[in-house]
């Protein structure tokens, strides 16, 4: 008879992990990373699942997929947990990305220390833009969109960030797909056109805000009325 922890009962093959899932353990990854700087051993999945704004049961499902079932009356080894997801998730090595776009939104990113400490050291950055090549941003020289290959090929990158305007963004995410690049991360504001094999994933900040817009309305108990034709919002009495 299998032996049945924290309500669950071991799978007898690894299956793969539903795209949900896979979405949620960042989440807690980040949650079980500040649980182990606090010197937390073991955590309930109750207690993940209130710390992750999810239920119990999605919780012990979601690792259960990585063989994960902690014990039961004690909850799940955190420093174990950690290694189990950072395993799923590759993060066991580094993963060098290539920013395409030194304007604003490219310069934040290439500043921004999170990705190294996270495992995805920048690798390269490229513009079109001359006045912008030979620059440094974040500790990295910024070079010409045609050494694009060059750059994917010799540092084995396999992740791309466009942070171009919409216009470019096709161009840009053609030249990664022909350099090598098989993943991609999309800050502009466009839908790309990709090859079946290359995975897309898309940061639109302002469908995140018009998200949160309609979370505050609904807070406002519908409150808050739009004019016709006008940005402009009133009260109600």
């Amino acid at each position: 008879m299998p032996n049945v922890v924290d309500g669950m009962a071991p799978d007898r093959a690894r299956r793969r992990i539903p795209d949900a899932t896979v979405s949620r353990l960042p989440v807690y990854l980040r949650i079980l990373g500040e649980q182990a700087d606090e010197r937390v051993e073991s955590i309930s999945s109750e207690r993940l699942a209130e710390l992750a704004g999810v239920n119990a049961a999605k919780v012990r499902k979601d690792l259960s997929y990585l063989g994960s079932y902690g014990t039961r009356g004690v909850g799940y080894e955190v420093g174990y947990l950690v290694y189990q997801i950072r395993r799923e998730l590759g993060l066991t090595h580094d993963w060098p990305v290539v920013i395409v776009g030194a304007g604003n939104l490219g310069q934040a990113l290439a500043g921004y220390g999170g990705f190294g400490e996270r495992g995805f050291p920048v690798a390269g950055i490229v513009d079109i833009d001359e006045a912008k090549v030979g620059t440094v941003l974040g500790g990295t020289r910024v070079r010409h969109i045609d050494e694009l290959p060059q750059i994917v090929a010799t540092k084995r990158v396999n992740i791309g960030v466009i942070a171009t305007p919409g216009t470019a963004a096709q161009d840009a995410a053609d030249r990664l797909v022909r350099a090598g690049v098989t993943s991609i991360l999309n800050f502009a504001p466009t839908v790309l056109s990709v090859p079946r094999a290359i995975e897309v994933r898309k940061v639109d900040l302002a469908v995140e805000l018009q998200i949160l817009s309609y979370h505050e309305q609904r807070r406002a108990g519908g409150s808050i009325h739009v004019v016709p034709g006008s940005t402009q919002r009133s009260a109600s009495a």
